[in-house]
């Protein structure tokens, strides 16, 4: 075979005489079918363009249906017509040409001075240049003739001195520019002739670009492509026939104008300023560039993305009875999705079982690839017959490794391999420790189930994509695999100082834990929760660091100096040898990005044992947030009295200090920030005032809170929330309990509203504490009118941002994977496109992968460190 290399691409128009040419037929009949139902003579479906009865041979290439390629056909047209997609274009070279000798309006001298320009800059900027020029000229400097103004009304009607000027005159016109002329607006004449924008000759598309449909009731319906044709040749008709009449211009050029309506939605039938074409039951027709374009369109829906089969998609629900790495899939689904697997010598006799035995088994493949479906009458024959080389395809079952997605697939880790696990119901079941890399909820959200076909396919899921291989993230180096929300809230009670469980509940949950020797009771005859916890561990693990319960406690200021595992309110972890000797299990320990204990199981065991602890951990989690309960009620937001007089005394001396800048402000003896004027320096002032007064206040609520869970007989309220970290900030409590302090839009006081004042409640010029958005109320007393409006305004910033943001920076995201989806990393480590073509030296600059780093650093000198001490 003759290899050849492509150097390039080049796109034209079709000319008049290449659409005639690549023609196998004129249409010239709008009819589609005889009475016989046989395809007319000369019409659209006629067997020239493609042949559509399996029997028969094309009339043009002599193939049968399923080879021939279809043909293109032509129509004349009685009147040229405009191009609607280049009517932009021909006004362009319209306002820089003469009509009269097609020159450009420019003197000769000119010309040449903007044709060198065309060695250093594009056609593009040259054309613009001319253009802007060519307007201004009043007389051609050629032939002397005047130069009318050129007007297009998009997008294919023009006017030449506010006078009509139709597609033959503009033709005409057109063809006056020479070759050489030409260029300077970037064509090359040989491939594109300008006047090709103004059709005289129409090309008609094979049926295999149009194909019928036949309906239930043996109606065959036609495509939206061949009802528009259909309206274009009837109407070249009209055309025709009241030319030949001698009908007035008028009625001549309305129907013109219907033609040119009529071709112009034929290429795009959501053009501006036209009226989209519609069917009897008034839905738009599906045109060419709709054909092409957007979510549906051709390269979109039918290139990019393509359905595929061995894959099923269902609603996702929540199970955290099941294993990370396990997929719950209905038996529906894994009744009707295939395996298949090989017969070889080593497993010939167990298929041979299975065939015979159950009815797992839906085909069996010959080597000669022959296919034959298993059925209770030819088990038997099947079984013996079976042999090495033979293939069969078993129905989906526990432990087949299948691909999960959930879609926008926007980083790698949307897409992960599971292990099937075959049970009732309709919906695809996961643990939702695994939300979090698909960012999934079980709102209805909805997945997608893929099988893979082949051993090589099986491996490399298993290998690279496996659930509980992902816990740490590829994009940062830290966990993204994480117990979240009722999980952080669970295992925080858990690990309690105060939780105890009586015998026979610990023996519930190690009997969970699949533990069968009951360790020694710590409290007696009772056991506490952290020796419940402990027994989830590796026996060799040793761990220390501070908890996020002590960073919260640390912020209230109510302890001094670190006392370690001595900490009277157990916010000091530490693990030793397995067993959890003093702290609590929270956000630091098992949060996104934060966990320590999560990046430490993850990276020093096998992934087995991070997939053990999580279903150990689930089990018990579940069942004691169940038993114990965690409550939210309105008294858990009441203040001490000693903490309102605190509120009021900062809520005055913020109007104080306010009041105070404000005056300066106006004087004009503001002391300026760097950088900023005397507006932007008084408004960040004001801004810093209110948020140190607010956090002053937020430190006092959250010391006063704390205290209810750190007793010696704890409430489980929202506020193991807040200090476990598993939802919910100091900044919720005080918002409820203390004040919303000063309202923020764009990061600044409220400033867009009516004249010289926020709200018409305000005095006119006011910028002072309250006029600038400070609300001294809190969700529990409520707001005042003037403080409600403020709030709204930082609310409806939050609401705007969700519904533009989300919809910009997914097409930008978009834009982005596409531009970069033919990088690869070769064998070397080079990053190079599909051409070759190198863009890094190394991946990354550096050739770390993420995933091996440490939150991006590739190596932890202070744990390092630490070992080398040791």
């Amino acid at each position: 075979m003759l290899m050849k290399k492509i150097t390039g691409i080049e796109f034209s128009l079709l000319s008049p005489k290449l659409i005639r040419k690549m023609s196998s037929l004129e249409v010239k009949t709008p009819d589609t079918y005889d009475k016989d139902g046989y395809p007319m003579e000369s019409g659209l479906m006629h067997p020239h363009l493609v042949v559509i009865n399996p029997g028969l041979r094309c009339k043009t290439c002599g193939q049968r249906m399923k080879k021939c390629p279809g043909h293109f056909g032509s129509l004349e047209l009685i009147r040229p017509v405009v191009h609607s997609e280049f009517g932009k274009r021909l006004d362009v070279l319209m306002h820089a040409t003469c009509k009269e000798c097609g020159k450009i309006v420019l003197p000769e001298d000119k010309i040449e001075k903007h044709r060198k320009l065309l060695k250093d800059e594009t056609p593009e900027s040259v054309t613009k240049k001319i253009v802007s020029k060519a307007k201004l000229v009043k007389k051609c400097p050629h032939c002397k003739a005047t130069k009318g103004k050129v007007l297009l009304d998009k997008p294919t009607n023009f006017y030449y001195d506010k006078e009509r000027i139709y597609p033959t005159e503009i033709r005409e016109w057109i063809e006056k520019i020479s070759a050489s002329d030409l260029e300077l607006f970037g064509y090359d004449a040989e491939l594109v002739r300008p006047e090709w924008f103004i059709m005289k000759v129409l090309s008609v598309p094979p049926i295999t670009i149009r194909p019928s449909i036949t309906l239930e009731s043996g109606i065959k319906s036609e495509d939206d492509l061949t009802h528009k044709l259909v309206d274009i040749i009837r109407i070249n008709m009209r055309l025709k026939d009241n030319i030949d009449a001698g009908a007035p211009q008028l009625i001549i050029e309305d129907l013109w104008d219907l033609l040119q309506y009529h071709v112009t939605t034929y290429f795009d039938n959501n053009t501006a300023g036209v009226p989209p074409a519609k069917h009897r039951s008034g839905r738009a027709l599906r045109t060419i560039v709709q054909r092409l374009k957007g979510k549906k369109g051709r390269f979109r829906h039918n290139l990019t993305g393509k359905r595929v089969n061995f894959a099923a998609r269902s609603t996702v629900t929540p199970d955290p009875f099941i294993k990370i790495s396990e997929v719950g899939v209905p038996k529906r689904i894994a009744n009707e999705l295939t395996v298949p697997e090989r017969v070889t010598e080593w497993n010939k006799k167990e298929l041979q079982k299975l065939v015979k035995d159950t009815d797992e088994v839906v085909y069996a493949i010959r080597a000669d690839e022959t296919k034959k479906r298993v059925d209770e009458t030819n088990k038997e024959e099947i079984a013996e017959d079976l042999d090495v080389g033979f293939r069969i395809e078993r129905k989906l079952r526990d432990g087949d490794i299948v691909l999960f997605n959930r879609q926008p697939s926007l980083h790698r880790l949307s897409m992960l391999a599971h292990s099937a696990r075959v049970m009732d119901g309709k919906t695809l079941r996961i643990n939702p420790i695994v939300c979090g890399p698909y960012n999934a909820d079980f709102d209805g959200d909805e997945m997608n189930l893929h099988v893979p076909q082949t051993e090589e396919g099986k491996g490399e899921a298993k290998e690279l994509m496996y659930v509980r291989n992902q816990v740490i993230s590829p994009r940062y180096g830290a966990p993204v695999i994480v117990l979240d929300e009722d999980g952080v809230s669970g295992s925080f009670v858990l690990t309690m100082k105060t939780t105890e469980f009586t015998r026979e509940e610990a023996m519930q949950y190690f009997f969970e834990m699949g533990i069968k020797e009951l360790p020694k009771p710590d409290r007696g005859k009772n056991y506490s929760g952290k020796i419940v916890f402990s027994e989830m561990l590796p026996k060799d693990l040793n761990l220390e660091y501070k908890t996020n319960l002590c960073k919260i406690i640390q912020n209230t200021n109510k302890c001094k100096e670190c006392t370690k595992e001595k900490c009277k309110d157990d916010a000091y972890l530490k693990i030793k040898n397995g067993n959890l000797i003093c702290g609590v299990i929270d956000k630091s320990s098992l949060g996104e990005v934060s966990g320590q204990l999560i990046d430490t199981l993850a990276r020093n065991y096998p992934s087995e044992v991070i997939e053990e602890f999580y279903n150990k951990i689930n089990r018990v989690v579940a069942d004691l947030l169940t038993k114990r309960g965690m409550t939210a009620g309105v008294d858990e937001y009441e203040v001490s009295n000693n903490l309102l007089k605190a509120k009021e005394k900062a809520v005055e001396e913020m109007y104080t200090k306010g009041k105070a800048l404000t005056d300066r402000f106006e004087k004009g003896t503001l002391e300026h920030l760097p950088g900023k004027n005397l507006k932007e320096s008084f408004e960040a002032k004001m801004m810093r005032v209110a948020a140190e007064t607010k956090k002053r206040i937020e430190h006092q609520i959250m010391k006063e809170k704390l205290d209810s869970i750190l007793k010696e007989d704890p409430k489980l309220n929202t506020m193991i929330m807040i200090a476990s970290g598993s939802r919910g900030s100091s900044i919720n409590l005080m918002n409820i309990s203390g004040f919303w302090g000063q309202a923020n839009v764009r990061e600044g006081r409220p400033r867009r509203g009516f004249t010289n004042r926020l709200i018409t409640a305000n005095e006119k010029n006011d910028v002072g504490v309250k006029a600038g958005g400070f609300i001294s109320s809190n969700f529990v007393d409520g707001m005042d009118a003037k403080e409600y409006f403020y709030h709204s305004m930082g609310g409806r910033q939050g609401e705007v941002d969700t519904g533009v943001s989300t919809k910009v920076s997914g097409y930008l995201y978009r834009r982005l994977a596409n531009s970069l989806k033919d990088l690869v990393v070769n064998n070397d480590k080079t990053v190079r496109t599909a051409s070759s073509e190198l863009v890094q030296y190394s991946y990354g600059e550096d050739g770390v992968f993420t995933q091996n780093t440490i939150k991006g650093k590739s190596i932890d000198i202070e744990k390092e460190a630490k070992k080398m001490k040791e």
